[in-house]
């Protein structure tokens, strides 16, 4: 078995509980076929609208794709100005926006659906300790308009409302056994409970900064994404599925039927379909009749 404990996750009075397998419970997926070129793939994202983003690191550039694999925009190119990019690494999207993480500019760069720049959030030489970040990994934003940042210079997670002021941070050294270690993904459901992939572990926190689980699996976790409130988490050699809307979640390893080794760096579910982002292509399946 892969995932060693069994989690509990509690939101005021609500009591949810992750159901582990030996994984004999299974999802297998057909391959249909693939999307998009790029040089090296970092992260990818899909809007409820269907539109596609994906960040590449070598040409440090974010890419705009329909379902179909058609460009639509790109922007970026080398540099620290405004639609620039030092290694855009993780790129996020509501139906409004699309928040990318310029990891060696410091900052979240926000740009509108069309990728037209909206905005810049950077806070790494301000004078409040508690409220800079550095070498950003990924951001999520909440229902109500919160910014999550992944803080990868101070392990810790960095919280911002809606007009970007400092609101909390937490997942740092005064955490405890909630403390993270080497951080590196994270993701957001409907609910606000943030999840953090932290080398084996998969840690999840309310909106308010308190631990709420920690589970750790046997191999590093590479990527978390959550779409609709379906989380796919991979590692270097599987893929798992959890429906966190439902009472009780269960755990479903995910198979690839006839079809070889990929590349993962990322992969989600929509509509039915697992895209799965390798470095240089998007690979489509669909859930098998079996």
């Amino acid at each position: 078995m892969f995932i060693k404990n069994i989690v509990i996750l509690m939101m005021k009075s609500l009591f949810i509980i992750l159901i582990l397998y030996d994984f004999s419970y299974s999802q297998h997926f057909t391959f249909l076929n693939t999307i998009g070129k790029f040089e090296n793939a970092s992260s990818f994202y899909i809007a409820s609208n269907g539109f596609i983003y994906v960040t590449d690191k070598s040409s440090n550039e974010v890419i705009q794709i329909d379902t179909l694999g058609n460009e639509l925009k790109d922007v970026g190119g080398f540099g620290w100005n405004i639609s620039q990019f030092d290694e855009p690494i993780d790129v996020y999207a509501d139906p409004l926006s699309v928040y990318i993480s310029d990891k060696n500019n410091h900052r979240i760069q926000r740009f509108d659906r069309n990728l037209n720049f909206i905005s810049q959030l950077y806070t790494r030489e301000n004078k409040n300790s508690e409220e800079r970040f550095g070498y950003p990994l990924g951001c999520v934003v909440s229902n109500q308009g919160d910014l999550y940042i992944l803080d990868s210079e101070n392990k810790r997670i960095v919280k911002f409302d809606l007009f970007g002021n400092f609101k909390l941070n937490f997942g740092g050294i005064d955490a405890g056994e909630f403390s993270l270690n080497n951080p590196k993904a994270l993701s957001i459901d409907s609910k606000g409970v943030i999840f953090v992939a932290d080398e084996n572990y998969l840690i999840a926190f309310d909106q308010f900064g308190n631990g709420i689980s920690k589970s750790r699996f046997d191999e590093k976790i590479n990527s978390i994404e959550i779409i609709f409130d379906r989380m796919i988490i991979t590692t270097e050699n599987h893929l798992y599925y959890i429906n966190t809307a439902v009472e009780t979640p269960e755990v479903k390893k995910m198979i690839l039927d006839d079809f070889s080794e990929i590349r993962i760096v990322s992969a989600l579910l929509f509509n039915d379909k697992l895209l799965i982002l390798s470095p240089n292509e998007i690979f489509t399946f669909r859930l098998s009749s079996e």
